[in-house]
């Protein structure tokens, strides 16, 4: 069972880390580009008058990209500092049916079948408990409904994910991990959602755009780079690092309520 005081400290270590940076990740090129988001939208099969919730929206990119698809998209985020970088995204792009609300994936402040679909991007690896979160979208879609989620995904070698979530939790305070695609099965599955892969795909992150983006400590860019020195060969290959940084494994994962639920 989950110490709901260690919840309570984490989120709130969530909200001053993205207070301080919520601006550096409006001009992220990781996160305003990248070839997941148009295969998001596509899976998505948009018919023009769904009511989107993208879910942990961070600066509000995968909103954007939803908004001149769709009737609506309400952006919900734990950070009022990121919600008000969605608005200033959202007035640069001229896109009127984007709104935005505070709240907390694991306990959403919206009534049973609201929406038509969930996005989430980018978010999932700061979720302390993904399965509440399923649970919470499955309660919010309506009978035809579906989740699309895109994050890094964790390593199934037991010393490359280890690596893996050191260097992430080096980086930023805030992450919890990255979960493995048979975790996320296992999440989908047993909040009553038909799951697949829909794109496996990868990301590039170079070192000091990387960590400069969170503003992490010098102290904490030192313990990366030591990690960097001394991982294993395997580590090395399987997290591409070489000069300038590492990247990553991620996946955009689909799920679909079971015929059976609805």
């Amino acid at each position: 069972m989950v110490n709901m005081a260690m919840g309570s400290d984490l989120k709130t270590a969530v909200r001053q880390q993205f207070d301080r940076v919520a601006a550096n990740y409006r001009t992220s090129a990781v996160h305003a580009q990248g070839q997941d988001l148009p295969v998001m939208v596509e899976a998505a099969a948009l018919r023009g008058g769904e009511r989107v919730l993208d879910a942990g929206c961070g600066a509000g990119h995968t909103a954007a990209i939803f908004a001149p698809h769709v009737a609506e998209v309400v952006a919900l985020d734990f950070t009022a500092s990121m919600l008000r970088q969605v608005e200033v995204l959202a007035q640069e792009r001229r896109l009127a049916n984007i709104t935005t609300r505070l709240g907390d994936v694991e306990s959403l402040p919206f009534a049973d079948a609201t929406f038509d679909l969930v996005v989430s991007r980018y978010s999932a690896h700061h979720w302390l408990r993904p399965q509440q979160a399923l649970c919470e979208f499955r309660r919010l879609l309506r009978p035809d409904g579906q989740v699309i989620l895109s994050d890094v995904v964790g390593l199934d070698d037991p010393i490359c994910d280890t690596y893996l979530n050191a260097i992430e939790l080096l980086r930023d305070p805030s992450h919890v991990r990255n979960y493995t695609l048979e975790e996320w099965r296992t999440f989908f599955n047993t909040a009553d959602f038909q799951t697949g892969i829909i794109f496996p795909f990868r990301i590039c992150l170079e070192f000091e755009d990387w960590t400069e983006r969170m503003a992490t400590a010098e102290v904490n860019r030192a313990a990366i780079r030591a990690l960097y020195d001394a991982a294993p060969a395997e580590v090395k290959e399987a997290l591409h690092i070489d000069g300038k940084g590492h990247s990553l494994r991620c996946a955009v994962l689909r799920g679909i309520l079971n015929p059976s639920s609805q």
